[in-house]
C-alpha cells in the first residue's frame, strides 16, 4: 500500500506529465487515500482535467477539489459571447440535442437546463460548456427522461461490461429495479469503477445508478 507521501508524489507526477494542465499553481496533499487539490488554474476545463487525472492515479480513493478558476484580469469574453459560443458548440456536437437544452450565463457561471433522453447527452453538454474560454463554473440542471426501459436492461448492461476492455465483468454484479440500477462487487481501481458506472448510465431507460462497488 502506498504511503501518503508516495501517493502525493504520484499525483504531482501525473499532473506534471499532462500537457493540458498548468500544474505550477496546483498544490497536492494526501491522507489515507484522500487527495486534496488546492490552488488555481486559468480555466474550468483545466480544473476538471486535474481532478480526472488525479482520480486515475492508483491508490486514490477520493478527491477533495479546492482549485479556483482564475481568469485573466481582463477577460475578452462577455456573458452573451460565452453563451453564444456554447450554443454554437452544442450545434456542432452530434451527441447534444441543442434544441432541448437552455443556456444561461451570469458573470462567467453557466447554468444548463432542459430535458434529454440519455445521460451521455447530459454529460456531453456539461463537458462542452466547461471547455469554453471565460467559463468560471458550470451548473447542470438537465434532467434525463428516457424512453421506457427495455425488458432486457439487465442483460444489456452485463453485455456492455463484458465488451469493455477496462473492466473485469466477472467481478461486478448488476441489479435492476425499474429504472434503477445497483452495481456491486469489487474492482481493482477507480477507473474500472467509473467505467462500470458509465456503462450502466449508457443503457436506455436508466433513471438512477447506485454504485456499491468497492476497491479491492
Amino acid at each position: 500500500m502506498r504511503s501518503d507521501s508516495q501517493l502525493q508524489q504520484d499525483v504531482i507526477d501525473q499532473l506534471s506529465w499532462a500537457p493540458d494542465v498548468e500544474h505550477g499553481h496546483i498544490g497536492v496533499t494526501a491522507r489515507d487515500g484522500v487527495v486534496t487539490l488546492i490552488g488555481h488554474v486559468p480555466s474550468y476545463a483545466m480544473k476538471l482535467a486535474a481532478e480526472r487525472l488525479t482520480r486515475g492515479v492508483k491508490g486514490v480513493k477520493a478527491v477533495a477539489q479546492e482549485i479556483d478558476v482564475r481568469l485573466p484580469s481582463e477577460p475578452k469574453t462577455s456573458d452573451d459571447e460565452i453563451a453564444g459560443r456554447i450554443v454554437r458548440l452544442f450545434e456542432w456536437d452530434a451527441r447534444i440535442p441543442e434544441d432541448k437544452i437552455s443556456v444561461k450565463v451570469e458573470r462567467g457561471y453557466v447554468t444548463l437546463t432542459g430535458e434529454v433522453e440519455w445521460n451521455y447527452q447530459k454529460q456531453a453538454a456539461y463537458t462542452a460548456a466547461g471547455r469554453i474560454s471565460g467559463v468560471r463554473g458550470v451548473a447542470s440542471y438537465i434532467t434525463v427522461q428516457p424512453k421506457p426501459a427495455p425488458a432486457d436492461l439487465h442483460e444489456r448492461i452485463l453485455a456492455a461490461l463484458k465488451r469493455s476492455s477496462e473492466v473485469d465483468a466477472s467481478t461486478i454484479t448488476v441489479r435492476v429495479d425499474g429504472g434503477k440500477v445497483t452495481l456491486g462487487g469489487a474492482v481493482r481501481g477507480w477507473n474500472e469503477r467509473r467505467t462500470a458506472e458509465a456503462a450502466a448510465w449508457a443503457a436506455p431507460g436508466v433513471l438512477a445508478v447506485e454504485d456499491e462497488i468497492i476497491l479491492a
